[in-house]
């Protein structure tokens, strides 16, 4: 929604050579009476519709546009007078707005009138500007307009020559270059209706027809102060709450922007997904958007309107998709278009009917060394999404169902690498494979994982002021190495190896996935797996990343991880050679725990090249000896590397301090046997030296 709103009144008024007041900004504290108090305002209680209701105004002798003569709206900041016709009194409706009475003397032009927000009806400040041809050059005029959100154009209702000057004169003057892109909203004032006993709206409708920009005409009086604060409320709500992105008054029928947004809110809305909303979730949804329910009778009202207008509007008393985009046209039609912005706003769609940078990346901050998890709140509502979709309660998404799941999507957000990257049955994804999904996405990309959730509406569902609220970031990586273990519940094992080591085939064994799955995959490598393992009897989620060897050793490499997985190929001794290099030159010095994976341990051992074995060089750098990993071997054997990484992780104090205990008491008992028998060689040489005396 936008910050202010800036109203230009046009309309004529006297020639130049007058004098009158500067344009100085005046801030004024009084907004009048509030249209929505005395009966005008539009409904704001949602579904809430009541037959007859001509919307808001009708008891001010304000008409709102219906959909057959139009609306439009360009979204810009500020509102501009309407231009003034031979002393049509707009300069009078601006002082009576302020003085809340008659001026007695009325200059040329008034100065301009800044409202503030607390005072008006929206709570957005308002700026009215007003022009006058005796004062201001037609540059002026256009450069008003330019910066005018919504332009008031006043006529004389006792004279039929300003009404005509409305077609002729005032309206391609706001809107005649058609490439400034959308038109100015326009608000037709018929003043001085204390002059003329009936009423102008039969020679403005045509007028109205022609031009689909007019917003709304209002009739009043600055001399007996009749719909003064109405008719700047109506400018105040072409602008926050245009007709033009919803309808089309020519088609007399929601935009498809608009359907699509109310389409997806639908979505979000029908819990239970029967494709209807009932009692219980259309009360939800009210609740949500305007913060109280429907009375029963009020839903009963809703239901047999729709059941009048629309076939299949309502099935098995419940309200369909049809007659939800049915009731927002409606509200649209009776000028009550504000409800519907308010249905829209509220599920995060801005004025273009986007959903705003803002909802969909609410701020997040994420500091060095630190990483993202989804918490409780935020495991609870995927795994609702989830349960919403299972359609058949197998406990898994087939193809169609994770369709369903991803309509409130522009496009489906997990591709083809998904049964890559998590546990899947059958081409089915099963629960345990969406959560560990949702995790990867989570460390890998926050941002994304903040957009997905905003699609599927979570600040709405949930009641929280944004996505952020399942989000974790953990404390830095350096404070849980000081303290010795990690409060992680995901952690990252970056597999290093030269090419062909089995990489791809240790990521596929982690998932669960036979050697024939590996063969059919070896094309596309996938680039990263996730599973859950036990650690200490706590479910923890390894993140398990395949890396060249070669990216390792390149200018700027990213080898930052909670354990590193350094794999070389048991039947290729050569291959460690290239681990020897990556550890040498990222883990040595650091505090990244690191274990040597002997890969193809099926296959018989190759010759061992000059230089260190693998055994001596982790003897040599106190590393843990080489683990063996088969694809065809037992199961347990493989569970046992990944449980033993994932280990390695949440305790990398453990990993990295077992060698250097054991050399610790190695070397204490060594030296108390050094020190005994150099004991025993020192009392045995003072006896024979007194023997000899």
């Amino acid at each position: 929604m936008k910050r202010d709103v800036r109203i230009l009144l046009l309309g004529e008024g006297r020639r130049r050579g007058g004098a009158g007041a500067s344009g100085s900004r005046v801030e004024v504290g009084v907004w009048g009476r509030d249209p929505g108090s005395g009966g005008g305002g539009g409904s704001r209680s949602g579904v809430g519709v009541r037959g007859g209701d001509r919307g808001p105004g009708s008891r001010f002798g304000v008409r709102g546009r219906g959909p057959e003569r139009g609306g439009g709206g360009r979204r810009c900041p500020p509102l501009t007078a309407p231009p003034r016709a031979a002393q049509v009194g707009k300069t009078s409706l601006i002082l009576s707005l302020v003085g809340e009475e008659f001026p007695a003397e009325v200059p040329p032009r008034a100065e301009e009138i800044t409202i503030p927000a607390d005072v008006t009806p929206e709570k957005v400040p308002t700026h009215i500007v007003d022009y006058s041809e005796a004062e201001q050059t037609a540059e002026e005029l256009r450069a008003e307009i330019l910066k005018a959100n919504v332009v008031c154009v006043v006529y004389d209702v006792s004279e039929e020559a300003t009404i005509e000057k409305i077609r002729t004169k005032w309206i391609p003057l706001v809107n005649g270059e058609t490439d400034r892109g959308p038109r100015v909203p326009i608000i037709l004032v018929g003043n001085k209706s204390d002059l003329r006993p009936g009423s102008s709206m039969e020679a403005v409708l045509p007028i109205m027809s022609q031009f689909p920009e007019i917003e709304t005409c209002v009739e009043c009086s600055a001399k007996n102060l009749r719909n003064i604060s109405e008719l700047f409320y109506y400018a105040q709500k072409a602008v926050l709450h245009p007709t033009a992105p919803l309808y089309d008054p020519e088609a007399k029928q929601l935009r498809p922007a608009c359907a699509q947004a109310l389409t997806r809110i639908f979505r979000l809305s029908d819990r239970d997904l029967d494709q209807a909303l009932s009692d219980e979730e259309l009360n939800t949804f009210q609740k949500s958007c305007f913060g109280h329910p429907l009375a029963p009778q009020a839903l009963e009202d809703v239901k047999m309107v729709v059941r009048k207008n629309v076939a299949g509007g309502v099935r098995d008393n419940r309200l369909t998709l049809d007659g939800f985009l049915f009731l927002n046209m409606l509200f649209i039609q009776r000028g009550r278009h504000e409800t519907t912005w308010t249905i829209l706003r509220r599920f995060g769609y801005g004025d273009t009917l986007e959903l705003t940078p803002d909802y969909l990346v609410p701020p997040l901050h994420v500091p060095p060394g630190c990483s993202t998890e989804l918490n409780h709140f935020g495991y609870q509502f995927v795994q609702r999404v989830f349960e919403k979709h299972d359609r058949d309660r197998d406990g898994s998404l087939s193809p169609a169902e994770l369709e369903s799941l991803f309509s409130v999507f522009p496009a489906a957000p997990w591709g083809p690498r998904l049964p890559r990257e998590v546990c899947t049955e059958a081409g089915r994804l099963s629960l345990h494979g969406y959560l560990c999904q949702w995790t990867l996405v989570t460390y890998l990309d926050v941002r994304r994982c903040l957009e997905h959730l905003g699609y599927l509406g979570y600040p709405t569902l949930c009641e929280q002021d944004s996505q952020a609220h399942a989000i974790t970031v953990t404390r830095e990586k350096r404070l849980d190495q000081e303290k010795g273990q990690t409060q992680r519940n995901v952690l990252l094992c970056k597999v290093v190896g030269a090419r062909g080591v089995g990489k791809s085939a240790f990521l596929q064994a982690f998932l669960g996935c036979g050697l024939g799955d590996g063969r059919e995959l070896a094309e596309e490598r996938p680039i990263y797996a996730i599973n859950t393992v036990q650690v200490n009897g706590q479910e923890k989620y390894l993140i398990l990343c395949e890396v060249s060897a070669d990216s390792l050793l390149a200018p700027a490499p990213d080898a930052a991880c909670d354990v590193a997985c350094l794999m070389f190929d048991s039947s290729d001794p050569g291959s460690f050679a290239l681990c020897a290099r990556v550890y040498k030159r990222h883990y040595m010095d650091g505090q990244t725990p690191c274990l040597i994976v002997s890969s193809k341990a099926d296959l018989p051992a190759g010759s061992t090249p000059p230089g260190l074995a693998p055994a001596e060089f982790c003897r040599r750098h106190r590393l843990p000896a080489p683990a063996a990993f088969s694809r065809v071997g037992p199961a347990g054997l493989s569970a046992a590397v990944f449980t033993r990484l994932a280990t390695m992780a949440a305790f990398p104090h453990l990993a990295h301090g077992e060698l250097h205990a054991t050399s610790f008491w190695l070397r204490v008992t060594l030296g108390a046997v050094g020190f005994a028998v150099t004991a025993v060689l020192s009392i045995s040489l003072y006896r024979a030296l007194v023997k000899s005396r």
